[in-house]
């Protein structure tokens, strides 16, 4: 994917103000298709999220992920209060979030230093098109300009291959000391 930053952006902060987002670049996929990368996510993209949160039919979120407990009974606005900050790839002709990936503060174990979790999933139609690797690269650069020297922790279902792929792809590795494959758990870390 091809990603062209906007040279418009002015200084900013993340977190971002809740329902607040900025267009950081576009992306042209492999396929042709456009989308925008946004920083903080409107109103109607948080919608979004707790759509696909409760949709029973989309068996791999509901499998992959804790987002019908985080979104579809809980709510965006308990999520965002815990200084979360999401990253939209937004599809340019349809308006509609076809990724997500977020990142936060939340501390591991006893590790010393500053450590934040991060968290990524596409939704349908546009799962499994190869748009999540340089998006969520991407996404880590920006939110490592405003945080630097953190590190990043992910927890992954040791059945979803994709997701080990995409961890790996992003310089995370398997933390022995945290991983507890047989109750359901991988840790990556970098």
């Amino acid at each position: 994917m091809e990603i062209i930053e906007n040279p418009n952006v002015g200084k900013f902060h993340l977190p971002l103000p809740i329902y607040t987002n900025v267009t950081l670049a576009t992306a042209l996929a492999n396929d042709g298709e456009k989308f925008d990368i946004v920083a903080g996510l409107g109103k109607s993209s948080s919608e979004e999220i707790k759509k696909h949160a409760l949709d029973e039919g989309d068996e791999e979120l509901q499998k992959n992920t804790h987002d019908h407990k985080r979104f579809g009974e809980g709510s965006y606005e308990e999520w965002y209060a815990k200084d979360r900050t999401p990253f939209g790839l937004i599809h340019k002709k349809t308006e509609t979030l076809a990724a997500l990936f977020y990142i936060g503060p939340k501390t591991l174990g006893h590790e010393p230093g500053e450590w934040h979790t991060i968290g990524y999933r596409s939704y349908n139609p546009f799962r499994g098109k190869g748009l999540m690797k340089d998006f969520s690269k991407f996404a880590m650069e920006i939110y490592s300009g405003s945080h630097p020297g953190v590190h990043y922790w992910v927890r992954i279902n040791p059945e979803n291959k994709a997701s080990i792929a995409l961890s790996s792809s992003l310089g995370l590795v398997i933390s022995e000391k945290y991983s507890d494959p047989a109750s359901g758990s991988l840790i990556f870390v970098k």
